[in-house]
């Protein structure tokens, strides 16, 4: 492959393969008196030929302008392999009589979920697994490769035992469309059983006695809508209806407590919740609510037996004392009457309360403080509650987490640690000692030594004064002053990006790439103020913390624009178009999967599926003017402008049901017919694929290692 005089790739045939130029039809959009002409809405409709035919020719252009990076792709392909352990076992968990775990084998796209008997009801130390030796009483549940044969997508959705440990419900989906399809599997004979109960969503739970099973189904914008009851060996005409959400910005839900005492429905938008609840031993019975919706207050429930009592643990972000609880606050209730509470962890502005689990003898409260998730034990004892303990690590930075923890009663907790330097390392921490057994760490293949590397916190000013958190990893060897440099963003939905190691990471950091993380508002890291501040009316902000924190790290000498990458995906990728637009200077390029560029089509859609479910978080702008003129602001397809931008990869799903393909694709169009300049803009649509991109981790890590290639050559490493 080589470039002709007007820098269009040439094939190896000697045809040139030149960027492909939408045509322009012309079509208006009218709202609150305000005019916009979508040249390229046409693009809209997957079913035209011409649309796919477009899709392939910027598939076909991408290939071609990609092909000299090929040898580096499958060298990047060769470094992931090469450092992960393909044949391997997780740690088993307890469940019952058995432990479960799960396979993987080298050459095999999916894993395999498998069981062993417990030698003895009171050992709680799992078995140690080695590949290659045979598992006393080993049980294969469900061989995933088997059910991906010959589909070209694979996910799996449900995968959930029943209390007895004797059925399976597991769901698939094959399209990438977020619809799944749920069978059930007698584990006692392996045979299937005459339930195949389809376009649902991905949940199944059981009740008590394994007589029914519980699912959920979308109504046509995608959204979860109505939970219903199955009775195993019943047609799906005779499963009945328990619960409707008519409010199309709710989501519904439905699991079981720890406990297995109760069923519980859970629904929500982005600012209410309400709960309704169950006995798991009386399915047909009726759910009862357990606290009515308020606007504006969200919470969720546990349930807990303290002091030999039935209790309702409830986190929640009402107004206490006057005072709105934004953090959250942790209150205890009676089962019988919740609106009864007494607050027992009382808000603090610092620390955002996040989870209560709940044990027979035990609660793990999950929190942030300091931009870092944590975790907490707190003993019960007979008459109430013991000393509430933090559980410290060692690391500057970090994320902590309760792992497998399904029993009522168990004696250790299963818990979690990574950082971006430090593989996953899982522990059973013993409350009544305070000790942490290491039970497993990931390994990495090829000699890895985390002393090699060097993990730090830094902070940039925004224009309004806010410390924006940075989060920096490099090699330690790595040569003084600026370096090519990968800055990452997501900045939405209070999502959280926490420290977490990555293998394939190494082959960017190993040739002196650094990698960054802008922990911008719009996020959950800071406390639920930071995730107001960067939302509707102040979605700005969001923006405005990443160009700061870029222009910080130039300032720093950190790194340099012509050598700085930005990259976020989905929301993250509205974060890259906006940035595209407000600061082009400050990057040599931007990668972005399943970018959300088009919003305030999307957002103004109510037909579109989601689009009103996510009216919470960026506004109405269909019946609010003022939304819809902030929106426009920053909208990334709308600012598109005559302007020299940064190289461009953006990569989507035909068949995305969150980020529709549209969105992308337009955006490249008119990127492409607007722009000044000579960078490159790529488009690549997977044509088999959903919001989550390929299936497989053989795919994953193909895309991972073009994406990566495309990166090393867009800041100049691609020869090292």
């Amino acid at each position: 492959m080589a470039l002709d005089s007007s820098g269009s790739a040439i094939s190896n045939s000697g045809a040139a393969v030149t960027a492909p130029i939408a045509k322009r039809v012309p079509s208006e959009r009218v709202h609150h008196g305000d005019v916009f002409v979508d040249e390229y809405e046409w693009l809209r409709d997957k079913k035209d030929p011409e649309v796919i035919a477009h899709l392939e020719a910027e598939n076909a252009y991408t290939e071609a302008q990609t092909e000299k990076l090929r040898p580096l792709r499958e060298k990047i392909f060769d470094e992931i392999k090469a450092r992960t352990q393909e044949t391997d076992l997780s740690l088993p968990t307890r469940m019952g009589d058995y432990w479960y775990y799960s396979r993987t084998f080298e050459g095999k796209q999916h894993g395999v979920s498998c069981r062993c008997p417990v030698a003895d009801k009171d050992d709680w130390t799992p078995p140690q697994l080695v590949a290659g030796v045979e598992i006393p009483g080993e049980e294969v549940l469900l061989d995933l490769n088997e059910l991906a044969e010959g589909q070209e997508f694979f996910a799996l959705g449900a995968y959930s035992l029943s209390h007895a440990g004797d059925m399976l419900a597991y769901s698939v989906d094959t399209e990438g469309d977020e619809r799944y399809t749920l069978r059930v599997k007698n584990l006692t004979t392996g045979e299937l059983l005459p339930e195949e109960i389809g376009d649902i969503a991905g949940g199944a739970t059981w009740s008590l006695d394994g007589t029914h099973i519980f699912y959920q189904t979308l109504d046509e914008s995608w959204r979860p809508d109505s939970v219903w009851r199955h009775r195993l060996g019943t047609e799906r005409a005779a499963d009945v209806r328990v619960f409707h959400e008519a409010d199309e910005s709710f989501w519904v839900g439905i699991d079981a407590t720890r406990s297995e005492r109760f069923l519980v429905i859970r629904t929500g938008s982005k600012l209410t919740s309400e709960e309704w609840i169950l006995e798991a031993d009386n399915p047909e019975g009726e759910f009862r609510v357990l606290l009515p919706r308020r606007e504006g207050v969200e919470y969720g429930t546990e349930h807990a037996v303290i002091g030999g009592e039935d209790k309702l643990l409830i986190l929640h972000n009402d107004v206490v004392d006057g005072v709105k609880a934004v953090n959250s606050v942790l209150a205890v209730a009676p089962l019988s009457d919740p609106a009864d509470m007494t607050v027992l962890i009382p808000h603090r502005d610092d620390v955002r309360l996040e989870g209560i689990d709940a044990f027979a003898d035990k609660l793990v409260l999950s929190y942030r403080r300091e931009a870092l998730p944590r975790v907490a034990v707190w003993p019960l004892t007979s008459d109430g509650f013991g000393e509430l303990r933090d559980i410290d690590f060692d690391l500057a930075l970090f994320s902590a987490g309760l792992g497998g923890n399904p029993e009522w009663e168990q004696p250790m907790l299963r818990i979690g640690v990574t950082s971006f330097i430090t593989p996953t390392q899982v522990f059973d921490y013993v409350p009544e000692t305070g000790e942490m057994i290491l039970r497993k760490e990931q390994v990495v293949l090829g000699g890895y030594n985390a002393d090699e590397y060097v993990q730090q916190r830094d902070w940039a000013i925004a224009p309004d004064g806010t410390r924006v958190p940075v989060s920096l990893v490099r090699r330690k060897d790595a040569p003084a002053g600026p370096k090519p440099l990968l800055l990452y963003g997501y900045g939405s939905y209070e999502a959280a990006i926490d420290p977490y190691f990555s293998v394939a990471r190494l082959s960017l950091l190993d040739r002196g790439m650094v990698f960054a993380v802008a922990h911008v508002r719009g996020g959950g890291e800071m406390g639920r103020l930071w995730y107001e501040d960067g939302k509707t009316l102040t979605k700005k902000n969001t923006f405005t913390d990443f160009i700061a924190v870029a222009q910080h790290l130039v300032d720093t000498e950190v790194t340099a624009p012509d050598r700085m990458v930005a990259d976020g995906g989905s929301a993250g990728g509205l974060l890259m178009g906006a940035v595209a637009n407000m600061a082009p200077e400050l990057f040599s390029g931007i990668l972005t999967s399943v970018p959300f560029v088009d919003p305030l089509t999307s957002i103004l859609d109510p037909s579109l599926p989601l689009t009103v479910t996510e009216w919470d978080e960026w506004g109405n702008p269909l019946a609010d003017k003022q939304i819809y003129d902030y929106m426009k602001t920053y909208a990334p397809y709308e600012n598109v402008v005559a302007q020299d931008y940064p190289a461009i990869l953006a990569i989507t799903g035909l068949n995305d049901t969150r980020v529709l393909y549209v969105e992308p694709a337009k955006w490249v169009a008119k990127l492409r017919a607007t722009k000044t300049g000579h960078s490159q803009l790529l488009l690549k649509t997977e044509m088999t694929a959903g919001h989550g991109g390929v299936s497989g981790r053989y795919e994953k890590w193909k895309e991972i290692a073009f994406e990566f290639a495309w990166l090393l050559d867009t800041v100049g490493l691609a020869d090292v």
